[in-house]
């Protein structure tokens, strides 16, 4: 008798797992876009994939998700995966890893330095591009990665496979903390009154920008007077703003305040990205 009393306990927690598994399947298809379009997470300097996966692994307990893969890039370039992305898989989602993580080959001189980091953002999306017949990519980046996807677009306009969202976070597109230029002020379209070189760089992409993408810009601001999330002035973040707004299908700004607006801790646990990234990218 008590044996069955377990036993049918036991069933209706299953059962009742299963009805939330399948509840929540439901709002995610309900809430989500079921796409097979792959999202490119591409971390900052001196990271690696671990930058990216808190991020990632919000959105798979979103539901909008259950595809990571990983694709590691060597010094050389040469991408490979820990697995495939399975076929017909809703809203894929690739780790980027840079053994280059510091673009160590071109120290002192950040725009070679970008650009070639651009050819690693490249040959990860060729290799996606092989594994099926995708319609379109998402990009996320964050601090250097910002630069290196911002190159990799400017460098291969015309050529580009379709981007519908572009997410970034803590770019640095004039300069970082202590350099002037990225403390200058920028206007209300996003011009720096003091731009550097790696700005000037990208001002092609005010012609080049896919109209098709939409951007999404979050910075931090830890408030603590520094008006940056200690490493990237807030200005800096916001001149993405002149550089593509006036091409891209949509240009939106995120300010993150306070303690979890730290350079850093925008990638790591933080809600307020998490979900501002989630519903940017998926949410129908």
């Amino acid at each position: 008798m008590k044996l069955r009393v377990i036993l049918a306990s036991v069933v209706a927690v299953l059962g009742i797992g299963a009805l939330g598994f399948g509840a929540s399947r439901v709002m995610a298809v309900k809430h989500y876009r079921q796409s097979t379009v792959p999202t490119i997470f591409v971390h900052g300097y001196g990271s690696s994939y671990r930058a990216e996966d808190k991020m990632a692994r919000a959105a798979m307990r979103a539901g909008e998700t259950k595809t990571i893969v990983r694709a590691n890039v060597d010094k050389n370039g040469k991408v490979t995966f820990n697995r495939q992305i399975p076929k017909g898989a809703i809203n894929p989602i690739v780790e980027v890893n840079l053994e280059d993580n510091r673009l160590s080959g071109f120290r002192g001189d950040f725009i070679k330095g970008y650009h070639h980091g651009a050819t690693y953002v490249k040959n990860v999306v060729t290799a996606v591009q092989k594994q099926g017949k995708f319609p379109a990519i998402n990009l996320v980046g964050h601090s250097m990665g910002n630069l290196e996807i911002a190159f990799y677009i400017n460098d291969n306009a015309g050529h580009l496979p379709k981007i519908n969202h572009l997410v970034a976070i803590a770019g640095h597109y004039n300069g970082l903390r202590g350099q002037s230029t990225a403390e200058s002020a920028v206007n209300q379209d996003g011009l720096p009154a003091s731009e550097d070189q790696v700005f000037r760089e990208l001002l092609s992409l005010r012609e080049t920008f896919p109209k098709s993408t939409r951007v999404l810009n979050i910075y931090g601001n830890l408030d603590d007077g520094s008006n940056s999330d200690g490493a990237v002035p807030v200005n800096s973040s916001k001149s993405l703003k002149y550089l593509v707004a006036s091409r891209a299908k949509s240009y939106r700004e995120l300010s993150v305040h306070g303690k979890n607006a730290q350079h850093s801790r925008l990638h790591e646990n933080n809600n307020q990205v998490d979900n501002a990234l989630i519903d940017f990218l998926w949410a129908k």
